[in-house]
């Protein structure tokens, strides 16, 4: 990896540092046999994750699937050689008929509006990983979910751990557990090799915990601790822990928790955000014991500590919101207690 930069100009400069592999990446897909399908590419995470992969391994095979409903995405992709592949994963048939590569990283889903459209919502989350794992019984699947399986977790205590028994509240997350069930039951019903990828909060400068609380104090808003604290990983560290978890696959499926290892104070990333923005947040709420936090010592333990430091996203959020440089508008809602999105 590069040396870390102290901010970033430009959404292309942001970008090709995300995407870098990490020695470690490199390291992992040259023992990978075969060629990586990434389903569900067109989202937040799937363009680096595709764009990652073929840096990485660039012998390799990566065809990324979408909709691709985001203009130029599709063009783009191809010029890192990557190969778009357009499809709907709602039809069963044309899920069918995807290349079967050996190596496959699941990152289709649905959340905001999952309980205005709740059908949608036990569609996209339950009824395409069926599809999936029934047209894939022969790869190895990285399932992408979600710590809202979990119940909150105590903070003094250390967050979930893969042990804790899932006790999803909300739609959203009870279907995000369905989708887990599916992978979990073709699993074992075809010995195929699947990791359970429980990802708490991936950071961009674009969108995220800490952009949205940045967003806030920039616009004068208060923010809410109700939802006192949470876990954090950089982007880029997401994206290389989920193609390295293409070798820890097994049958039956196994979870693991992804994130940073520190369990943050919203109250302390808000005052960080303050110092640097120079301006002082305001604060709603009160913190609860207990949130939304999981223990990523399995993940630490298989890949070591994530490179990009709680720090230096602080830095580079507090430039990029501060700059009014773009976002994507999709707020997080990290704060919602109810499971309700």
């Amino acid at each position: 990896m590069p040396s870390l930069p102290s901010g970033f100009a430009d959404e292309a400069s942001l970008d090709d540092f995300m995407s870098t592999p990490t020695p470690e990446l490199i390291e992992d897909l040259a023992k990978l046999e075969g060629d990586i399908l990434i389903l569900g590419a067109g989202g937040k995470m799937g363009p680096t994750v595709a764009r990652m992969a073929k840096r990485a391994a660039p012998n390799k095979r990566v065809v990324a699937v979408a909709r691709f409903s985001s203009p130029g995405l599709m063009d783009e992709l191809a010029g890192y050689g990557v190969e778009p592949v357009v499809c709907d994963l709602l039809d069963r048939e044309a899920v069918q008929a995807l290349p079967k590569l050996e190596n496959v990283i699941f990152m289709a889903g649905f959340k905001f509006g999952a309980d205005s459209d709740p059908g949608m919502t036990w569609a996209m989350n339950v009824q395409v990983p069926t599809f999936v794992a029934e047209a894939f019984p022969g790869s190895r699947i990285v399932v992408f979910s979600t710590g809202c399986v979990y119940p909150f977790a105590n903070v003094k205590e250390g967050g979930s751990t893969e042990d804790v028994a899932p006790n999803p509240p909300g739609e959203y997350a009870i279907t995000c557990l369905g989708r887990e069930r599916m992978f979990e039951y073709y699993s074992g019903l075809n010995g195929t090799p699947c990791l359970i990828y429980r990802l708490n909060y991936a950071i961009d400068l674009r969108y995220g915990v800490i952009h949205d609380i940045a967003q806030k104090i920039r616009n004068g808003e208060p923010i809410d601790v109700s939802m006192g604290h949470v876990n954090l990983i950089w982007q880029g560290d997401a994206c290389a822990q989920a193609l390295r978890c293409l070798l820890h696959c097994q049958s039956p499926a196994v979870p693991l928790n992804v994130s940073g290892p520190e369990i943050i104070s919203v109250r302390w990333l808000a005052q960080e955000l303050g110092r640097r923005m120079g301006t002082e947040p305001s604060f709603v709420g009160e913190e609860a014991d207990f949130s939304w936090v999981t223990n990523t010592a399995r993940a630490v333990q298989l890949f070591g500590y994530p490179h990009v430091s709680l720090m230096s996203m602080l830095d580079w959020v507090a430039d990029w919101v501060a700059s009014d440089r773009r976002s994507l508008g999709k707020p997080t809602k990290y704060e919602v207690r109810s499971g309700a999105y």
